[in-house]
């Protein structure tokens, strides 16, 4: 028995904490568990919720922190004589992301663990630095951020994050790419746009489709009110069982200059800097 004893304080008896072997991924001390059982908590909460979808990813952290605080509520007491001996945090904050560093293909995209990301065209060819933050990337040119990008999460499958606003101008100059653009789906930025890119696909020849196709999304490119004013009119149109019409919409959604108003402008008094001139000579004298 006294052998038995024996081993178990070697090996590290239950409740006492171990020290895993450098390198060595698959060790699991007492400490490192506690990830498996708040997985295990959050598990057995989410059904209690009847949904496992959250409308946002601020409700979902909110989730986790209900469960995280309701956990650690017991040993608050112990937490609270902790920080009494703990030192002041670093000055810097430590770095939570890391970099890659891809580069800007002639198509105007990158690829970042495995999901395709749409940039902006003048960054084509260049190198970019990519801090990946688990809920964002910040592109880097150099010294300078370029932008910032919503991170994308696909469990592994390939994924696409893709703004039509990136790819336009290119589009534009050949029209015919869009029909074998293997992210097109990802470029319509409303359910109206795919359904007209259907009904033109079915109804007219390929290269008609595809211009009358661009020549919608470069005009609901130009405003965030037309996009959304031109996807309710494509709505219509097809719920009429029609095809929608460039040139018309064109003309009906074209952005009109506000008529210039004439401005009066009345002559200055000269007087008015006569009697200034005339106080500050008295003053000085």
């Amino acid at each position: 028995m006294r052998d038995v004893l024996d081993a178990m304080v070697d090996r590290g008896s239950p409740g006492t904490a171990t020290r895993n072997n450098p390198g060595v991924a698959n060790e699991n001390g007492s400490i490192e568990a506690a990830n498996g059982h708040i997985k295990v908590r959050l598990d057995q909460r989410l059904p209690r919720r009847e949904s496992r979808d959250f409308d946002s990813l601020e409700a979902y952290r909110a989730f986790v922190d209900r469960v995280c605080d309701r956990h650690n509520a017991r040993r608050a007491k112990a937490v609270a004589a902790e920080r009494e001996t703990l030192k002041k945090l670093p000055r810097r904050r430590t770095t939570d992301f890391s970099t890659v560093t891809p580069k800007v293909t002639r198509n105007s995209t990158i690829n970042v663990d495995r999901v395709l990301y749409s940039v902006p065209s003048r960054l084509i060819g260049h190198k970019l630095e990519v801090r990946l933050f688990d809920d964002r990337l910040e592109c880097f040119l150099g010294p300078d951020l370029v932008m910032r990008l919503t991170r994308v999460r696909t469990d592994g499958a390939r994924g696409h994050a893709i703004d039509y606003h990136h790819l336009i101008g290119t589009l534009r100059r050949k029209p015919q790419a869009l029909r074998y653009l293997v992210y097109r789906e990802a470029l319509f930025p409303r359910a109206a746009y795919a359904r007209a890119w259907a009904a033109l696909d079915a109804a007219v020849p390929p290269r008609d489709a595809c211009r009358a196709m661009v020549g919608l999304l470069v005009l609901a490119s130009t405003r965030e009110a037309v996009e959304i004013a031109l996807a309710d009119r494509l709505d219509a149109i097809l719920d009429a069982g029609k095809l929608p019409d460039l040139a018309k919409l064109e003309e009906e959604f074209a952005s009109k200059p506000s008529p210039s108003s004439e401005v009066a402008i009345p002559e200055p008094n000269l007087q008015v800097y006569n009697r200034l001139l005339s106080s500050a000579c008295e003053v000085q004298l």
